[in-house]
């Protein structure tokens, strides 16, 4: 069933959620959600993806220089690390004890915060 109000989608990652990447160039390692974006199903990911960008000088910062950032990455790259394992597993949603649908580690069976 379509939902009818709210539009975007329900993704398997959030902000603050513990990752492990499993494809790319940075596969292996392991960080902290920093940004989600919904419309182009990518996240920032802390320590993943780094890219260096040239800065000019500017009245601001007038040494400029070379500045690493955190780059996009897609979200179908990434698993939910469990929190009580500590091993990426699958996510899926389910009722907890107020009816409220919130998500769970399906390797363990617990409720992901």
């Amino acid at each position: 069933m379509e939902r009818k109000y709210n539009k975007q989608p329900k993704l398997h990652i959030r902000k603050g959620d513990t990752v492990k990447v499993i494809a790319g160039d940075d596969k292996g390692k392991t960080g902290k959600v920093l940004e989600v974006w919904l419309q182009k199903n990518r996240a920032i990911v802390e320590g993943i993806n780094v890219v260096t960008k040239h800065e000019k000088p500017s009245a601001g910062k007038p040494e400029g220089g070379i500045k690493k950032t955190e780059g996009s990455i897609h979200i179908s790259n990434l698993m939910v690390v469990d929190p009580a394992s500590g091993k990426p597993t699958r996510v899926g949603r389910k009722p907890n004890e107020k009816g409220k649908l919130q998500r769970y580690a399906k390797k363990t069976g617990e409720f992901i915060k």
